[in-house]
């Protein structure tokens, strides 16, 4: 719905002797008796003017401006809706929280840890001069790799790396592609339906449509838990 351009037009008003506009409080504070009355608002001549303006008849058409200013369809604010950053590893797109994520970083090498026991956890990468562990999202949620489209060059463009935080714990994960910030109503979302792999739809809340694609909303809880998990078991010998 449109926010209405029509304004309500200023009335008009009876010419009032407003001097606490020249030499009140609100001009040069000039005025000889703000040294008894301290501020306007306690002087006579200010309350004999808010006495005439509303003693004075309304302006021509003010009742049938205001009428139209009521009537005049109204600027309604969604509420109750939740933003999540889009992103696609592989070839599904995906969605967590906005408030997960502390940036998103471009891509950059990714130095591999030695001896490490599981494929979840990529090795390390510099983050505004930090070493931050980066893991797989790919093994975490068991997607099938994605069909190579377009150049190295294209892709490598589009990579980017997610560096997210939740309940004190960080980590960083590479993602092919990030479309941004989306916004949504608790109502927009579907169930997760019963072709999603096993994998995928232990850690998927639900479905939000989204430019004609699925996304999928993830539980950053559960997500978090398996990304600590799987810290903790990498292994540097």
């Amino acid at each position: 719905m449109n926010q209405p351009t029509d304004s309500l037009p200023a009335p008009e008003r009876p010419a009032v002797k407003d001097c606490w506009n020249q030499i009140g409080v609100r001009g040069d504070a000039s005025c000889p008796e703000l040294a008894q009355h301290i501020h306007c608002r306690n002087c006579p001549v200010f309350a004999a003017a808010a006495v005439q303006l509303l003693d004075d008849e309304l302006p021509a058409g003010h009742l049938a401006r205001w009428s139209r200013h009521v009537a005049a369809e109204k600027w309604v604010a969604e509420l109750d809706t939740h933003s999540v950053v889009v992103f696609r590893i592989a070839a599904e797109w995906l969605a967590l929280p906005t408030t997960v994520f502390k940036e998103i970083a471009s891509r950059r090498p990714i130095h591999p840890l030695p001896h490490r026991r599981n494929r979840v956890v990529l090795g390390l990468a510099n983050i505004r001069g930090e070493l931050m562990v980066c893991i797989s999202l790919q093994e975490v949620l068991g997607l099938d790799a994605a069909t190579e489209t377009g150049g190295a060059q294209e892709r490598s463009l589009d990579e980017r790396l997610l560096v997210m935080q939740y309940e004190g714990h960080r980590a960083v994960c590479p993602a092919d592609e990030v479309y941004g910030i989306q916004r949504f109503h608790p109502r927009d979302l579907q169930e997760v339906p019963a072709t999603v792999a096993r994998a995928t739809a232990t850690y998927t809340r639900a479905i939000l449509a989204w430019q004609g694609k699925a996304v999928g909303l993830l539980d950053e809880q559960l997500l978090f838990h398996t990304i600590n998990r799987s810290l903790a078991s990498a292994t540097v010998i």
